[in-house]
């Protein structure tokens, strides 16, 4: 079964799986918010920093699973493995979509 994601929703889960860091931040707007692990990061500058970290810190990989639409945001469910606790895990990414960039996107269990 294929799974329809929007472009850059797409292009970040495809970057993501290459480790491919620039192409992951390019997904973002300028002034995007990403909240992971329960800290906020704000902006292309902190977002690259967070992507950097992640990348190196997990080595991770995301399979997508499902995506729905609610209230304006793409949800995508996907088993997440890498280096770390519990993987792979299954964790929640919701995506707000702004001229065709992510706007926002905050990921959790």
């Amino acid at each position: 079964m294929s799974i329809d994601l929007p472009g850059p929703v797409a292009a970040y889960f495809n970057a993501t799986n290459a480790r491919d860091v620039e192409t992951m931040l390019a997904s973002f707007d300028d002034n995007a918010r990403v909240k992971d692990e329960g800290q906020e990061h704000h902006g292309r500058l902190a977002i690259r920093s967070w992507i950097v970290d992640a990348v190196r810190k997990y080595r991770f990989t995301v399979e997508v699973k499902d995506v729905s639409d609610a209230d304006g945001e793409t949800i995508v469910s996907g088993l997440v493995s890498g280096d770390f606790p519990g993987s792979p895990a299954v964790l929640r990414h919701a995506f707000r979509l702004s001229d065709g960039k992510i706007s926002d996107l905050e990921i959790d269990a």
